[in-house]
């Protein structure tokens, strides 16, 4: 069983940045892809991002391309989401995700945390 906690949200207006944190524990963390997902009123839960804990492959979707960038600290066991030139509309609940690698289906989740963006 992994259990993923998120820290690192708040109040920031356009154009500064933020950095999220997800702290991970349990299971066989070098077989996991780690993702930050995103979601906000009346819309779909959004993948962001993601990285592998064994290697460093990554994703990013165009919508975050260039402002985001996800890291890992294998030490720390720990996977964060630096966010830059943040937009009112990055406004949501981001959450920290967890999948075997292989799986479609990201099976562990954090309890999210509040990112709001005033203009």
């Amino acid at each position: 069983q992994v259990q993923l906690v998120e820290s690192g949200g708040g109040l920031v207006q356009a154009g500064a940045s933020l950095r999220l944190s997800c702290a991970a524990s349990g299971g066989t963390l070098s077989l996991l892809v780690m993702g930050w997902f995103r979601q906000s009123p009346g819309k779909e839960r959004e993948l962001l991002a993601a990285v592998t804990w064994s290697g460093s492959n990554t994703y990013y979707s165009e919508s975050v391309k260039g402002r985001f960038t996800i890291s890992k600290n294998n030490a720390k066991k720990t996977v964060d989401l630096q966010m830059n030139s943040l937009k009112p509309e990055d406004t949501a609940v981001y959450y920290c995700a967890a999948k075997r690698r292989g799986s479609s289906e990201y099976a562990w989740w954090g309890q999210g945390t509040q990112v709001t963006v005033s203009s």
